[in-house]
């Protein structure tokens, strides 16, 4: 019997994966250690992640620097992916306008994920509080039947 073909135009429905909905980087690219070392970890990841879309680090550097309105050098950038570069750390309007010139928003989920908490496109907002708000409802909705029902017994 001969080996079957596959349709490439049928999908597989094993292939499917949900849409991400949280943003964040995963703990293998945060890894462990000390913060400063997890810090250089996601911003030299962000900045490879630029660099496989076509930007190099001298054009995220002078995209940083007019959007911050100072100097930013290339060095500067190294120097703050770098392990072992302990006297530099990136200042926080530095940070956001790295996630900002390089689209690296997977940035955005790592200081709320060192407190347990995650960072959700806005899209999902409003489902998550659809939810909370349905839940609710069915919460109202057995306590008065449960009211209603003991009404009733003690007719």
């Amino acid at each position: 019997m001969p080996p079957r073909h596959r349709d490439p135009l049928t999908k597989d429905l094993f292939e499917w994966q949900p849409k991400k909905v949280a943003v964040g980087y995963s703990a293998d690219v945060i890894g462990r250690g000390r913060l400063d070392s997890k810090i250089a970890r996601i911003i030299a990841h962000a900045l490879r992640d630029a660099r496989d879309s076509g930007q190099s680090r001298a054009q995220i550097a002078r995209d940083m620097a007019e959007f911050l309105g100072r100097p930013v050098s290339e060095a500067i950038l190294n120097k703050w992916c770098s392990e072992g570069s302990e006297e530099h750390r990136i200042p926080l309007d530095a940070f956001i306008a790295l996630v900002k010139v390089t689209g690296a928003r997977d940035l955005l989920g790592f200081v709320p994920g060192e407190f347990g908490l995650t960072v959700i496109e806005d899209e999902y907002a409003a489902l998550i509080e659809e939810r909370l708000l349905e839940e609710h409802i069915e919460e109202m909705q057995a306590r008065r039947a449960a009211l209603a029902a003991r009404r009733r017994v003690n007719r």
